[in-house]
C-alpha cells in the first residue's frame, strides 16, 4: 500500500515538474519571438521597410495570443498543483514576464507603425545616429534579460537593472539630439515626431526589460525588489 502511494507520488510531482518545464518553454518561445519582433521593428525603421514593419504590426496578434494561452497555462498549474514556495515564485514570475513580454510586443509595433509613417514621407533622417545606439542597448537588455531567466541568474538579472540608467541616459540625449536636428532641418518635422515616438517606445522596452528581471530576482531569491535602490538591493541579497 505504501510502495503503491509512493509510486503515486512520484507519478503527480514527475507531471507537475513537466508541466513547470512545459509553460516555462512556451514563456521562452514567446521572449523569442518578442525578440525577432523589435529586431525587426528597428530594421524597419531605420531601413525604411514598409513591409517589414506591416509583418511586425501583424504579427502582434501571435504574441497577444501566446500571453493569453500561457496565463491560461499557469492559471492551470496553480489551481490543480497548488505550487508552494520556489515554484509558485516560478509561476507567478512567468504570468508577470508575458505582461513585460506583451508590452514590449506592442511597443515594438509602435515602432514598425512609425517606420510606415516614415515611408510614406521620405528616408530615415541620417543625421540621428542615436537612435542606433539606443536601439542596440535596448535589444541587448531584453536578450540578456531573457537569459537571466533562462539561467535563473539573479546577479546577471541585477546587471540589466543597473543598464536601466544607461538607457534612460541614451534616451535623453537622443531626444535632445532629435529635437536639434529638426530645429536645424525644418522640412523633416513630420518625419522626426515618428522618430521621437519610436524613441519613446525603445525607453519603454527597456522598462519592461528591467521589469522581467526583477522578477527573476523575485524567482529566484524570494526577494521583491521593486521600487528599491541598487545599492540597497545588492546589500540585501548578499545578506
Amino acid at each position: 500500500m505504501n510502495s503503491s502511494a509512493d509510486s503515486h507520488g512520484h507519478h503527480i510531482s514527475r507531471q507537475f515538474n513537466s508541466d513547470l518545464e512545459e509553460v516555462r518553454k512556451h514563456m521562452l518561445e514567446m521572449g523569442g519571438l518578442v525578440e525577432k519582433q523589435l529586431g525587426d521593428a528597428l530594421n524597419a525603421l531605420i531601413e525604411v521597410d514598409s513591409g517589414e514593419a506591416a509583418r511586425v504590426v501583424q504579427g502582434d496578434d501571435q504574441i497577444d495570443a501566446m500571453e493569453v494561452k500561457i496565463d491560461e497555462e499557469c492559471n492551470l498549474i496553480i489551481a490543480r498543483r497548488q505550487p508552494a514556495a520556489r515554484d509558485l515564485r516560478l509561476v507567478l514570475a512567468i504570468i508577470k514576464a508575458i505582461r513585460d513580454l506583451e508590452r514590449i510586443g506592442d511597443e515594438s509595433s509602435k515602432i514598425a507603425k512609425a517606420a510606415i509613417k516614415v515611408s510614406e514621407d521620405g528616408d530615415f533622417p541620417e543625421g540621428i545616429v542615436e537612435f542606433r545606439t539606443l536601439g542596440v542597448k535596448v535589444q541587448r537588455m531584453v536578450n540578456m534579460a531573457l537569459d537571466a531567466f533562462v539561467r535563473y541568474d539573479a546577479d546577471a538579472a541585477l546587471r540589466v537593472v543597473s543598464e536601466d540608467s544607461n538607457v534612460d541616459t541614451e534616451y535623453a540625449i537622443a531626444m535632445r539630439s532629435t529635437v536639434t536636428y529638426m530645429m536645424e532641418e525644418p522640412s523633416s518635422i513630420t518625419r522626426i515626431l515618428h522618430v521621437l515616438w519610436a524613441l519613446r517606445a525603445m525607453e519603454r522596452i527597456g522598462d519592461h526589460a528591467k521589469n522581467i528581471c526583477e522578477h527573476v530576482v523575485y524567482m529566484v531569491a524570494g526577494t521583491d525588489i521593486r521600487h528599491e535602490k541598487l545599492s540597497d538591493i545588492k546589500h540585501k541579497l548578499s545578506g
